[in-house]
């Protein structure tokens, strides 16, 4: 069954660059097995809608892979599941209610007793390089 995946994907990417290669007039790059599968597509284009003709040249390239990667007997039939419709399940998105901080006093204790972590002031710090830049400077005279 991993070969059958294997060769039904690779038939569905290469025929679709090869669809796209013809209607970028490059169809005379690819190699003759690939031309001959896209003659076949245009002959049952003239037959069937352009889906079926799809399904079916797909078809046809799938089992040549399939037989090329090794696969025994007939290649299984690998579809892709139908879509299921997805049911509408988005929620919208809501901003989530803020946290109230805890009321600390001077002393960065909480009201409950905790200690926090509280960033000391830039002129806290400022007095205090201040204070150890003058003490330096008074111990080496």
């Amino acid at each position: 069954m991993l070969i059958a995946r294997r060769a039904d994907t690779r038939a569905r990417a290469d025929f679709a660059t090869w669809k796209m290669m013809t209607k970028l007039n490059g169809s005379a790059a690819l190699p003759p097995e690939a031309q001959e599968f896209l003659v076949s597509y245009k002959n049952l284009l003239a037959q069937m809608s352009e889906g079926e003709a799809t399904e079916a040249t797909i078809g046809a390239i799938y089992k040549a892979y399939y037989a090329e990667m090794g696969g025994a007997g007939t290649a299984p039939d690998v579809r892709p599941r139908q879509a299921e419709p997805a049911a509408d399940n988005v929620t919208t998105f809501r901003r989530p209610e803020p946290k109230p901080k805890p009321k600390t006093n001077f002393f960065g204790t909480s009201a409950a007793g905790g200690t926090q972590n509280r960033p000391l002031p830039v002129a806290l710090i400022f007095v205090c390089l201040v204070v150890v830049y003058a003490g330096i400077r008074l111990y080496w005279r």
